[in-house]
């Protein structure tokens, strides 16, 4: 059983490796004066582990920006600079490396540049307006966010910061949707004021963002969980078409030399997608792939009745049938683990994963999708 076990996390790992590669790194440029909110803003939309109070690496020798890799996202952020005193600079070292880029693969170039404002301060200065103009031609779609607006309980804008945009907005600037985008990126529960205008600014990332890069959009952000799932169910059906194509035995990691990485890829690109790193997603792979064998190998026969067209066993193999339906059923009760274990369910009280709820969340979802009731003593919805 160990050397099983030691095979599956091998291959996981080939897979999870592989897949980490193809989704490649989204990567967002985000300027602003000092103390506008955007480690905050940041943190809100991808996660409060993202902007740490370190900064990455310079992007070249003696730069004055800085990239951080946090997965398949990419900050690229000042350091000691100010818009307005240092914007030369800064353009230029930006123009270097967007120049370099385009050379380079897409999840190496910079995709999107927010810039951001804090809604109360009331001025837009001239050099901020050109800040943005600059990074337009340099070919960066522009997003404009206020920050830290107040809003009222019936949903209206404090009115100096409905002023500004005004102001801003007058000036006719390249910026993406000719408006800015107000928001309260943390809740502020002693002046009862929530956090809103989030989903506003991804949505119009992912309208400008290169198609190529979604993927790790997707993955990187934290507040549209409904977007990894849309994605997630994308991925499944990818993968039960190319088992139905391979047409090959059902029974998961026994001797499916075709079926395997299918099942494999699909799991790893889907854990990904929910930011689990490899080690616990490698745990979770075993147990629920070790479960799904056992219930494949007792229900072998019955699936063939069971599944329409499936045929008959041939040197060991089936029709497309069974293979669709085991990997739909994997790729359905992965994500519902997955899913689980993202929203911090299925651990015990150290915060390690529970084995024993992690398998039987997987059978309970993977029995189902199989046309079988699942046992009325487990449930974890």
């Amino acid at each position: 059983m160990a050397g099983a076990n030691d095979w599956l996390k091998d291959s996981f790992r080939t897979e999870f490796d592989k897949q980490a590669s193809a989704l490649g790194r989204f990567n967002l440029a985000i300027f602003g004066k000092t103390g506008v909110g955007k480690s905050t803003l940041i943190n809100a939309i991808f996660g409060e582990e993202v902007a740490r109070t370190g900064i990455g690496e310079p992007v070249t020798r003696g730069s004055h920006l800085y990239l951080d890799r946090i997965g398949h996202l990419g900050i690229v952020d000042t350091q000691g600079v100010e818009i307005g005193k240092n914007s030369k600079e800064i353009l230029t070292d930006l123009n270097e490396v967007i120049k370099n880029s385009r050379k380079l693969p897409q999840s190496e170039q910079i995709h999107v540049a927010w810039y951001c404002v804090r809604g109360m301060d009331r001025r837009f200065e001239d050099t901020e307006a050109d800040f943005v103009r600059r990074l337009s031609e340099l070919g960066l779609p522009v997003i404009l966010v206020l920050t830290q607006v107040p809003r009222s309980p019936d949903g209206r804008f404090h009115p100096d910061a409905v002023m500004l945009a005004e102001q801003i907005t007058a000036r006719r600037l390249p910026i993406v949707g000719d408006r800015v985008f107000m928001t309260y990126a943390k809740p502020d529960e002693f002046h009862g004021q929530s956090a809103y205008g989030l989903s506003e600014v991804l949505d119009a990332t992912f309208r400008v963002a290169p198609e190529g890069v979604h993927g790790a959009l997707i993955a990187a952000q934290e507040i549209d969980l409904e977007r990894k799932a849309k994605e997630a169910h994308r991925l499944i059906g990818i993968a039960v078409t190319s088992a139905g194509a391979a047409a090959a035995t059902p029974i998961p990691f026994s001797d499916a030399t075709l079926l395997v990485p299918i099942q494999l890829g699909m799991m790893a690109r889907i854990a990904q997608l929910y930011k689990i790193k490899f080690d616990k997603a490698a745990l979770m792979a075993i147990v629920s792939t070790t479960a799904a064998t056992q219930i494949g190998r007792a229900t072998f026969t019955g699936l063939l009745k069971m599944v329409p067209g499936a045929g008959t066993i041939v040197g060991g193999a089936i029709g497309a049938g069974v293979a669709t339906t085991f990997t739909f059923a994997m790729g359905e009760a992965w994500l519902k683990v997955c899913q689980q274990v993202h929203a911090g369910k299925l651990g015990g009280i150290d915060g390690a994963l529970d084995n024993d709820q992690l398998r039987d969340a997987f059978l309970d979802e993977f029995k189902k999708r199989l046309g079988r009731k699942p046992k009325d003593s487990v449930s974890t919805r």
